[in-house]
C-alpha cells in the first residue's frame, strides 16, 4: 500500500472548503478553513508542498468532478480519493443518528473514511486529456438533447393553445426549418398572408424540396381555419413562441457543433476503433462508450466490477428466509443511461442482440426489463473487446454462441423476425 505523508480531509462548498489534515508523523490532527478562490488553493497546496517535502499526501472529497477537483488536480502530490455523497451520508449516521449534519465533522468524517477503510476505496487517476475531453463533450452534449426536449415540449403546448396547424404542417418541430418559420410568421394570420411563392421558396432555402410536400403545406395554409381570435392569447403566445423558437435554434446549433468536435475527436482517438465496431453505435453511441469506459484497463479487475459501478447489475438483499432483488439505486447515471441506450439501439442492427430481446419479452419481462438485461450482456461483450483492444465481430460472436451450443440461436431460429 502506497505511504503517504499526511491525510487530508475536504468537505468542499461553492464559498470555502473546511479541511482536516492528519501529519502521519507527528500524529496531530490539524482544522482550518480555505476560501474558494484560485490563489487561497495554491497558497495552501504550495504550502503542503514545502511542509511534507514533496511526499504524497492523500485527499479524501465528495465528488468526482467539479471545481475543487479541477483545482487539485494541477498538483501532482496529491492522490485524490473522490467518495460518493451517500457514503459519507451512512459514515456520519452512525455516529450521528439524529442526521446532524456539520462541515468541520464531515471534514473529519472522510479522514477517518482515508485512515481505515484506504484499501477499499479507490484512487481517481485521470484518464489522457482527449478522454476527459470527449467525457464532457459527451455529457454536455447529452444536456443539451435534454434541453431541446424541454424545449420542445412547452413550443408544442403552446402551439396547441393557438396555432395548433404548426404540428401539422410539419413532421417534427425540433428543426431550424419551424423555428425560422415561427420567427418569422408566429400567427396563423401572418402566414395565410404570404405569397405560395414566397412560401415555396422558404421551404427549399431550408433543405425541403419536394414539391408534393410543398404544395399540401401551402394548401393547408390557404384552408386553415383560426383556433382563437382573442388577441390576448395570441399576443402574449406571440412573444413566448418567439422567445423558445430563438432557444431551439441556438440549442440545435449548439448540438450541431458539438457533434463535429466530438466526431474529430474520435477519429484521432487510439480506442475510438473498438466502440465503432460495434452494431448500429454510429458517433454518438461510440463516444459515450468510450468516454465511460476510459482507457485505465487497470480500473476494473473485472467484468462484474464494472456491471456493479454502471449500476445495470442488480442489488440483492438477504435477510433471513426472505431475499430481494432489485434496481440498483445508486451508480453514475449517466454512465448507465448510455450502455442501456446503446442496447435499446442495438435490437435495430444485431442479429443476435434482436434475437435476445425478443427471447426476453417472451419470458414477459417488460420493454425496459429485456433492454436493461441486453445491456448486461453487451457490458461482458464490450469490456472483452476493450480489454484485449479489438473490434466487436458478428460473425465472430455468432460462432462462439454456436459452439457453446447456445440456446439463443435455436430461438432465433424458431422464431425469425
Amino acid at each position: 500500500m502506497e505511504h503517504f505523508a499526511a491525510f487530508v480531509g475536504i468537505d468542499w462548498s461553492d464559498q470555502k472548503h473546511d479541511v482536516c489534515l492528519v501529519d502521519v508523523v507527528a500524529g496531530k490532527r490539524q482544522k482550518l478553513i480555505i476560501n474558494h478562490t484560485p490563489q487561497a488553493l495554491d497558497e495552501w497546496a504550495t504550502q503542503l508542498r514545502t511542509r511534507f517535502a514533496g511526499g504524497k499526501i492523500a485527499v479524501c472529497l465528495e465528488q468526482s468532478r467539479g471545481p475543487l477537483i479541477f483545482a487539485l488536480l494541477k498538483y501532482d502530490f496529491l492522490v485524490l480519493y473522490p467518495i460518493n455523497p451517500t457514503t459519507l451520508a451512512k459514515y456520519r449516521e452512525a455516529f450521528s443518528p439524529s442526521r446532524a449534519k456539520d462541515d468541520p465533522q464531515d471534514a473529519e468524517y472522510l479522514v477517518e473514511l482515508l485512515i481505515h477503510h484506504r484499501e477499499r476505496l479507490k484512487p481517481w487517476l485521470p484518464d489522457d486529456e482527449k478522454t476527459r475531453t470527449l467525457q464532457y463533450l459527451v455529457e454536455h452534449r447529452r444536456r443539451l438533447v435534454n434541453d431541446k426536449t424541454r424545449i420542445s415540449n412547452r413550443m408544442t403546448a403552446l402551439l396547441k393553445s393557438y396555432f395548433p396547424q404548426v404540428l401539422t404542417w410539419f413532421d417534427d418541430i425540433r428543426t431550424t426549418l419551424v423555428c425560422d418559420f415561427l420567427l418569422r410568421w408566429p400567427t396563423l394570420e401572418s402566414v395565410k398572408k404570404v405569397r405560395p411563392a414566397t412560401l415555396e421558396q422558404f421551404c427549399r432555402e431550408h433543405n425541403s424540396v419536394r414539391k408534393e410536400t410543398i404544395a399540401n403545406r401551402i394548401a393547408a395554409i390557404k384552408e386553415a381555419v383560426p383556433l382563437t381570435t382573442d388577441r390576448a392569447v395570441i399576443n402574449s403566445s406571440v412573444l413566448m413562441i418567439k422567445a423558445l423558437a430563438s432557444q431551439m435554434k441556438t440549442t440545435l446549433e449548439a448540438i450541431k457543433e458539438f457533434e463535429t468536435e466530438i466526431e474529430i475527436l474520435c477519429q484521432s482517438h487510439q480506442d475510438y476503433h473498438i466502440f465503432n465496431s460495434l452494431p448500429g453505435a454510429g458517433t454518438v453511441y461510440s463516444s459515450r462508450l468510450l468516454a465511460a469506459l476510459g482507457t485505465d484497463r487497470e480500473r476494473w479487475t473485472s467484468v462484474d466490477e464494472l456491471l456493479c459501478f454502471s449500476g445495470i447489475a442488480p442489488v440483492v438483499e438477504r435477510s433471513g428466509k426472505s431475499e430481494l432483488i432489485r434496481w440498483r439505486y445508486f451508480c453514475p447515471k449517466f454512465f448507465r443511461q448510455s450502455f442501456i441506450e446503446y442496447a435499446g439501439e442495438s435490437i435495430k442492427h444485431s442479429f443476435w442482440a434482436r434475437a435476445y430481446y425478443s427471447s426476453q419479452r417472451e419470458r414477459g419481462k417488460s420493454h425496459q426489463a429485456a433492454v436493461r438485461a441486453l445491456a448486461f450482456k453487451w457490458i461482458r461483450i464490450i469490456f472483452r473487446c476493450w480489454q484485449t483492444q479489438t473490434a466487436y465481430n458478428e460473425v465472430t460472436y455468432l460462432e462462439s454462441l454456436r459452439k457453446k451450443g447456445s440456446p439463443l440461436l435455436s430461438f432465433a431460429a424458431n422464431n425469425p423476425s
